[in-house]
């Protein structure tokens, strides 16, 4: 038995090596499949957890192009939701940078995989390497981990963005139907008062044409006196609604004080509009108008600067003067023209004896 034993000792030295090299490499390979499960687990949770980041930024992307359309009908009135939407695109952009961030991360942790996988061929590595290995990849996992939170969150802030934008769109539609109610009943009002003021202005037309007719039935027979009393004479003459006298028989020359002739001539007018006054109704409210012009030759004196002065104070005089042979004061006008409206515009001593007058004309107030 010894020698059998001591005839075997050469070899079991051998035999006791194989054993330990076989366990060896059967832990080493025991270590490599679990580094291999925990990767294929960690790509599990990130490909679950991409997926489902993908599937919320796709349901994202629908609903800020559904925003877009809207906002595109409103960006007109409202600037200020224009510019909430750049930001919101502005914060898609980040999110989108933030995938390719997350993309790049995924790739790294594959690389790193990839070198795990490896770690087959390099068996002699110690085991305090491997184990810092597992602890980076367990690091970048983690930080892979709060990467997809903090997605997340601002996936929510986003959506909430979403919402509060769509709540504004809401308020300015519901805003501008009742803008557009109102305008529809401020226009249908507006339709109605154009309608009264065009029945109220035909009204009045009528009133006015009725009231013009009465009083030209009254002019014709004032002028018509008027022509009686005052004779065929050549210096005082009727042309068209107007009866005209010339200055001269009036006043003296650059003279706005009534002659004695002018006097007489203003008496017989108070006398005749006095008596056409009677049968005037007290319904149209008439006045005789007395129109001062001069001709265009200028005058500059103290008293009158100008032609314009000249005439005015000339038919002020013809009205104070029949005021005080008995015509109400309220029933006659003054009014100066100078050279401004002749009756001949030639240079011709005829001309300008012509455009020297006083107009006097019967028209309402």
């Amino acid at each position: 038995m010894a020698l059998l034993r001591s005839g075997r000792r050469p070899g079991s030295s051998s035999e006791n090596t194989w054993p330990g090299f076989v366990d060896a490499l059967s832990t080493m390979l025991l270590v490599i499949i679990f580094l291999l499960s925990i990767f294929m687990l960690a790509q599990f949770f990130l490909g679950q957890a991409l997926s489902g980041r993908d599937a919320a930024l796709e349901k994202l992307r629908e609903q800020v192009l559904e925003l877009g359309e809207l906002l595109d009908l409103e960006r007109q009135s409202n600037a200020d939701l224009s510019s909430n939407l750049s930001q919101l695109s502005a914060s898609l952009q980040d999110a989108n940078i933030s995938r390719e961030d997350m993309a790049a991360r995924i790739s790294d942790l594959e690389a790193d995989l990839a070198e795990a996988q490896g770690l087959s061929s390099r068996v002699k590595k110690s085991s305090t390497d491997q184990m810092q290995t597992i602890r980076d990849l367990e690091s970048r996992y983690r930080e892979s981990s709060a990467a997809l939170a903090r997605e997340k969150e601002f996936t929510l802030a986003a959506k909430r963005e979403v919402d509060l934008l769509t709540r504004q769109l809401a308020s300015l539609r519901k805003q501008l139907s009742i803008l557009n109610t109102a305008l529809e009943a401020s226009e249908k009002k507006d339709q109605d008062q154009q309608a009264v003021i065009k029945n109220l202005s035909q009204r009045l037309n009528a009133a006015l044409a009725s009231k013009v007719q009465e009083l030209n039935q009254f002019r014709s027979e004032f002028f018509g006196r008027l022509r009686k009393i005052l004779g065929g004479r050549s210096d005082i003459r009727v042309q068209g609604d107007r009866f005209i006298f010339q200055s001269e028989i009036l006043f003296a020359s650059g003279s706005a004080v009534l002659g004695i002739e002018g006097q007489q001539e203003m008496t017989k007018l108070a006398v005749a509009l006095k008596e056409i006054s009677q049968t005037i109704p007290g319904s149209i409210n008439w006045v005789l108008r007395v129109d001062g012009h001069t001709d265009k030759l200028p005058i500059r004196t103290a008293q009158f600067p100008s032609n314009w002065d000249l005439s005015t104070a000339r038919a002020l005089s013809v009205v104070k003067f029949l005021i005080s042979q008995g015509i109400p004061a309220q029933r006659l006008a003054a009014t100066g023209f100078g050279q401004f409206h002749p009756l001949d515009t030639s240079d011709s001593p005829a001309a300008l004896k012509r455009n020297r007058r006083i107009e006097m004309r019967l028209t309402q107030r």
